[in-house]
């Protein structure tokens, strides 16, 4: 197993500063990187996780950290409940290494395994949709999420082998380079992760207090399409601006980031992360 390193951990903490005392939002513990640095920092976190393979993990952090850390079990939208405000709020988006480094989990191609592909362990499995879903939802889901040109193609191969394994699954699918996204389509729609981070997105101006920083770390073109354009929005003016403003945009921008090339030698899962962020000004 890959040892789990955080992405662009050295960009976050620069863009949000000095956290001492501050009160931060982790919305995805995975192994807990970005929290024990926010920790550290002097920070008082609250991290979210739907992923019930990070609970030791968790635990630990509590018994460290104790009352400055507080751990909620459940997938990042959830902070939509919440009655509260934050100084920032953090995403590390896409799959963790731990999950697809476990073969057992459905997510890699390159080891058997049945399957799965949920992040939660709850919910329907890929096999589960492959019965419910039709030949068209399933090339609907392959060109959406995967930009996966033989979409119609391989949705019919799945309906008619319904695979149950990552190696028969693989082993329909023709061409090599349209394996890793057709098992990419598969999984941000089995987790509804394009509508995990639509709502947690939604709920970040209400809870950050100003002066307060949303940081997102993407992977992939979906996802920042989305925190791109959501950030866009939030950082508009609102009004026609043929009109004279009336108001000042209730975010500011801040510089995106990528990985050094030293950063992708030392982490090549990191070669492909986008960091954005906004700070909300009033």
């Amino acid at each position: 197993m890959i040892k789990h390193i955080p992405v662009l951990l050295g960009s976050v903490m620069d863009a949000i500063g000095d956290i001492r005392g501050a009160r931060v939002v982790d919305a995805t513990f995975g192994a807990g990187g970005y929290t024990r640095a926010f920790l550290n920092a002097g920070a008082n976190v609250l991290a979210f996780d739907r992923d019930p393979n990070v609970l030791d993990d968790a635990k630990q952090v509590k018994q460290e950290f104790g009352a400055r850390f507080e751990f909620i079990a459940r997938p990042f939208s959830a902070m939509a409940e919440l009655n509260d405000t934050f100084d920032a709020i953090v995403f590390d988006l896409g799959i963790s290494s731990m999950q697809i480094d476990n073969p057992e989990r459905g997510f890699s191609f390159r080891a058997d395994a049945p399957l799965d592909m949920r992040m939660s362990e709850n919910g329907p499995t890929v096999v589960d949709m492959f019965e419910q879903w039709t030949v068209a939802d399933i090339s609907r889901v392959l060109r959406d999420y995967g930009d996966v040109r033989p979409a119609v193609a391989i949705a019919n191969a799945i309906k008619q082998k319904m695979p149950q394994t990552t190696f028969e699954l693989r082993d329909l699918i023709h061409n090599p380079r349209d394996v890793a996204p057709v098992f990419q389509a598969l999984r941000i729609a089995v987790n509804d992760e394009m509508g995990e981070l639509s709502r947690a997105l939604d709920s970040v101006p209400n809870l950050l207090n100003v002066g307060g920083r949303c940081i997102c770390v993407t992977f992939h073109s979906l996802e920042d399409r989305i925190v791109k354009n959501t950030f866009r929005e939030w950082t508009t003016a609102p009004g026609d601006f043929h009109l004279p403003q009336v108001a000042a945009a209730r975010f500011e921008l801040m510089r995106a980031r990528t990985p050094t090339i030293q950063e992708i030698t030392e982490n090549p899962r990191a070669r492909s992360a986008h960091m954005r962020g906004v700070v909300k000004s009033y």
